[in-house]
């Protein structure tokens, strides 16, 4: 391995993203090659507000090492004065180098500023009125990158064309370190050697380094082999890595699934910036001959997605952004039943994997949603992290799983929150091939007393709380024969005691009468409208489904699952009276330019426009292909 000469790398490897930004706080987080020193202003432009302007002090920026050349950097700045609500804040990030030489990382970072700008800038919002919102980026889908449309509107939004979005909520599958390209593969390993990322023992695998992952046969495109050759392999594989067979909805590639904490970082890194892209070279050299036609057709996919990071690295960098993981994020159906736990946890190998993205999740998305309630996270995990690479990874990667406090909330009107359904589950006391309810009973108590005395709140879920009923029943039909994992069967309603608990926290007369709920997961986007039957005041419920960011659903498919739904589970069809929602009122909401279809297949980002009550909602999808697609109410 060949690390290149520090002084040709780029001083940002990766960011800055903004991250959690409030009147009380701000939080930034950048990849840098070096442990600079910072100094950074936070301040009004051409007026004399300056709300910050230090170099940064230990406890103001927490620096972790991953790599020879790479250092993860978490900024959180509490300002001097609390920032009026609806101020324009204009940031300079300096680096600061050991020879005190300075340099703004707006100048190091080309096209960060839009053309206007001296600086780049945020907006600081206690009010939302305006979300932009999607999950579900696929590097190699062959649709277009939502995340430029935020690029769009974030520059109107400065022209003075459209009010500036408050936040960038993205609801999951930020990275598919479970579905990775061959091309993208070829390039994390480039930026290992590049950046010198730190490798790893492993135990129960037939490589013994990570750095062998990559000089064995079956690196690319054949992963699953690299799994340990033991009595219980069989089980491990069929639950965490066959590239399983979904003949309804679509068939997961887990051949080139990411399993080093290396790999992950890099994944992160090549995800969000263009730097490391332009020092990589796509070759298919390493390549089984049986595997390049793919490769081929990947590259063009990936190829494209690079030359669009300069414009998602410029967007992530003028408005807050908030996160939360879904299963891609970790590996496909991660903790989906009782009995996948039971059969990748108690792989070594396999746990080791979960643990590896976990890691990089807590990294590079979930500290900075809310660092004061992150920082015990930080406090017990940072000294395995040392010059020379993780020291007692089990045990880093035991405290990352049994960590209990990835959801998080936003103190604003309305109040924002954010469901975590991956890691609080319902587990099947009967059956090892039920799928668990995506939250237990504790964790919804703990919501219900976070809603109660709310006007309106926004929930966000990964899964939509109230999907399209044929595909669940389809679900709830490959559950009942014990085949959960064949179609993904994650849904709200999959789970008895979830689903019940959750219907009757929006039946329970204290919680808020307005709910909007965002969600994503399925690769199509919806909008329900929701009110209880029989009963007087019912609560207003929105259901928003963006998906996704660079990904779509099987458009014969869906055309057959659309039609269906709308026959089989129409208004006063007796169906309804055997799902879990049978006393309430679903009405959908068609997207323009649709006379009938009620679920919009494209790419894309969401947009939220709401009032302060939640009572009066749109919803939109901005599409790649240049629409602005209105999900318009029933008459």
């Amino acid at each position: 391995m060949t690390i290149t000469n520090l002084q040709v790398l780029p001083s940002v490897l990766a960011g800055p993203i903004v991250r959690h930004a409030s009147a009380e706080q701000v939080c930034f987080w950048l990849v840098t090659k070096c442990d600079y020193n910072f100094a950074v202003k936070l301040f009004e432009q051409d007026k004399p507000s300056i709300w910050f302007d230090e170099e940064l002090t230990n406890q103001q920026i927490s620096q972790v090492q991953v790599g020879s050349h790479a250092f993860v950097n978490i900024i959180t700045i509490t300002p001097s004065s609390v920032i009026p609500s609806g101020s324009r804040v204009s940031y300079e990030i300096n680096l600061i180098n050991t020879d005190r030489q300075i340099f703004s990382v707006s100048q190091v970072c080309a096209d960060l500023l839009y053309p206007q700008q001296s600086h780049p800038s945020f907006v600081i919002s206690n009010d939302i009125k305006r979300i932009l919102h999607g999950s579900c980026r696929k590097p190699h889908h062959n649709s277009d990158d939502g995340l430029c449309l935020v690029d769009i509107q974030l520059e109107k939004s400065l022209n003075g064309e459209v009010d500036p979005p408050n936040l960038l909520m993205m609801a999951g599958d930020q990275i598919y370190a479970d579905d990775v390209a061959g091309p993208t593969l070829v390039a994390i390993k480039q930026t290992i050697e590049q950046l010198g990322l730190f490798h790893e023992d492993i135990n129960g695998s037939v490589v013994k380094n990570s750095k062998e992952i990559f000089q064995h046969t079956d690196c690319y495109y054949q992963r699953p082999a690299l799994l340990p050759d033991t009595p219980t392999t069989e089980n491990t594989y069929n639950n965490f890595f066959s590239a399983k067979k979904k003949p309804i909805f679509t068939s997961d590639n887990a051949n080139n699934h990411l399993m080093s904490f290396a790999e992950v970082m890099a994944m992160y890194i090549l995800t969000w910036s263009p730097e490391m892209w332009q020092r990589i070279t796509l070759s298919d050299d390493p390549i089984p001959k049986k595997f390049k036609s793919i490769f081929g057709k990947e590259k063009m996919a990936i190829e494209k997605f690079a030359t669009g990071l300069a414009k998602v690295r410029r967007a992530l960098a003028h408005v807050p952004v908030y996160m939360i993981f879904d299963d891609h994020d970790i590996t496909d159906d991660w903790n989906l039943t009782r009995g996948w736990e039971e059969a990748v946890y108690q792989n070594e190998f396999a746990k080791r994997i979960v643990g590896n993205a976990l890691i990089g999740y807590w990294l590079c998305q979930g500290w900075g949603n809310c660092p004061n309630t992150l920082q015990p996270l930080k406090d017990l995990c940072t000294s395995h992290f040392t010059k020379r690479g993780i020291i007692e990874h089990d045990e880093l990667v035991d405290k990352l799983l049994a960590w209990e406090h990835w959801h998080y909330h936003l103190a604003t009107s309305p109040k924002l929150v954010v469901l975590d359904t991956r890691t609080q589950r319902w587990r099947s006391e009967s059956s090892l091939t039920k799928p668990s309810g995506l939250m237990d009973w504790e964790a919804l108590c703990d919501l219900q007393q976070e809603l109660i005395g709310q006007k309106s709140v926004i929930m966000v879920s990964a899964a939509p709380i109230f999907g399209v009923k044929l595909i669940e029943t389809i679900q709830r039909i490959f559950t009942f024969f014990g085949k959960a994992l064949t179609v993904d069967a994650e849904n709200w309603m999959a789970h008895k005691g979830t689903a019940s608990v959750m219907l009757n926290i929006f039946r329970n007369r204290k919680t808020p009468p307005n709910f909007v709920i965002l969600s994503g997961d399925v690769h199509y986007s919806f909008v329900y409208d929701i009110s209880l039957r029989f009963r007087q005041n019912s609560p207003n419920i929105t259901q928003i489904t963006s998906s996704g960011i660079k990904n779509q659903f099987p458009e014969k498919l869906l055309n057959w699952f659309d039609t269906l739904n709308r026959v089989l589970y129409s208004k006063y069809s007796p169906l309804n009276w055997f799902t879990q929602r049978r006393n309430m009122r679903i009405q959908h909401r068609k997207p323009k330019g649709q006379n009938v279809r009620t679920l919009l297949n494209s790419a894309g980002i969401g947009l939220l426009e709401i009032d302060q009550d939640c009572i009066h909602v749109s919803a939109k999808q901005l599409t790649t292909n240049g629409k602005e697609v209105i999900f318009k109410k029933s008459n």
